[in-house]
């Protein structure tokens, strides 16, 4: 009787799970470095959304500059996803985040 109830917990978690999942492909998270001037959005999943740029902070003179903020935006973004989709698990998971693979 015990494991059946058992399994049925962790078949409605699982459910839940997905549910969730499924909601975060719809949030967003932005992130935005060089004052505004570069900004990346990122869906619940860690999915690049968009990336956005300043005219102003275009210049063909001073590429590496734009491609570091372009890539400290993609990072600060990624780690924004990872922290929704954390919080949002963990309400399900109840903290066994670190006990079940890939949470």
């Amino acid at each position: 009787m015990k494991i059946n109830n058992i399994m049925k917990q962790a078949q409605a978690m699982q459910s839940k799970m997905m549910q969730i999942q499924s909601q975060l492909e719809n949030e967003h998270v932005e992130a935005s470095v060089g004052g505004g001037m570069v900004k990346a959005t990122f869906n619940g999943q860690g999915d690049i959304v968009s990336i956005t740029l300043d005219p102003e902070i275009i210049n063909p003179d001073d590429k590496d500059m734009l491609e570091d903020l372009i890539l400290s935006a993609v990072r600060e973004g990624q780690s924004k996803a990872r922290d929704l989709m954390s919080t949002r698990m963990s309400a399900v998971t109840g903290g066994l985040g670190g006990l079940i693979p890939g949470m």
